[in-house]
């Protein structure tokens, strides 16, 4: 390979690093063609970027982005493949459900802007909330509240005294 098409291929390695915000570093060794494609097609309905890729290109892609990555290139041995994917953990919930005796296994994960190291991590990872379901936690935790107002003010009528009446017999929180 010339070392323009190494150099255009580690360039295309980092944008997709830098567009997704979420990856995994899966080792694939054990695997022939027929389960590569079977996992390609998992991957596809799961709205997960599989690619296989040269360890070293990947090392070098990681090494020209700002973040550091250097805990993560120990795992870089062997057959990888990269699932990068916009929710963290939806790589970990593939490999959990349709691994079959850790093959596909997990070499590592950035996710959450945070580093994996380990198949034994793919638990935690399988548990890692995304933004999105962080944000409709605390939109429900912050309706609670405005909702016992609103049924209070409704259940004490419109009158003065009835709001007040049923503000006053409520608990204290």
């Amino acid at each position: 390979m010339r070392k323009e098409d190494k150099s255009t291929i580690i360039e295309q390695i980092a944008a997709t690093v830098k567009e997704y915000g979420h990856f995994y570093l899966v080792d694939t060794t054990a695997m022939n063609a027929a389960d590569t494609s079977a996992l390609r097609a998992l991957c596809f309905k799961a709205d997960i970027k599989l690619m296989v890729v040269k360890n070293t290109l990947l090392h070098k892609a990681l090494e020209s982005l700002e973040e550091d990555y250097s805990s993560l290139y120990d795992c870089m041995k062997g057959t990888t493949a990269v699932m990068f994917c916009s929710t963290a953990n939806a790589p970990a919930k593939l490999l959990k459900d349709k691994a079959k005796n850790g093959i596909p296994g997990l070499k590592a994960a950035y996710a959450e802007e945070s580093f994996y190291v380990g198949a034994d991590q793919l638990d935690a990872l399988v548990s890692i909330k995304s933004k999105n379901e962080v944000i409709a936690e605390i939109v429900a935790l912050l309706q609670s509240p405005a909702k016992n107002v609103i049924s209070a003010l409704q259940s004490g009528g419109n009158t003065i005294h009835g709001v007040l009446k049923t503000l006053g017999e409520r608990p204290e929180a």
